[in-house]
């Protein structure tokens, strides 16, 4: 049990502390965000976990596939606040676009023979 509250811990600081850096500089807070924390930390939870390469690269492969769709995000969001939308209504709309572009992309993955 002290190994999953030690997990929580660690991966919530790093969100808290980005966000946190965020009012102060939105170019280090980016570059923090940017960087695949969260797949990182995925990763190697999995390893200590498992001790099982073979899942870290299948996990690390479908997370590049995934990461392509998930841009959508970060091109319609700046375009609809640009447009004057409501944040929250912004937000919801660069989501649910993002959801449409997985669905998608895992689409064209199982049509070229491509599993994740």
């Amino acid at each position: 049990m002290a190994y999953y509250i030690i997990k929580i811990i660690i991966t919530t600081a790093l969100i808290v502390g980005i966000s946190e850096i965020s009012k102060r500089s939105s170019l280090i807070a980016s570059l923090l965000a940017s960087i695949p924390l969260v797949s990182v930390l995925a990763m190697i939870w999995l390893y200590i976990d498992s001790k099982d390469t073979h899942k870290v690269s299948q996990l690390a492969v479908s997370i590049f596939w995934l990461v392509l769709p998930s841009l959508v995000l970060f091109i319609v969001l700046p375009l609809l606040l640009k447009q004057g939308l409501h944040f929250y209504l912004s937000l919801s709309l660069a989501i649910l676009a993002t959801i449409v572009s997985y669905g998608l992309m895992i689409f064209i993955l199982n049509h070229y023979g491509i599993k994740l």
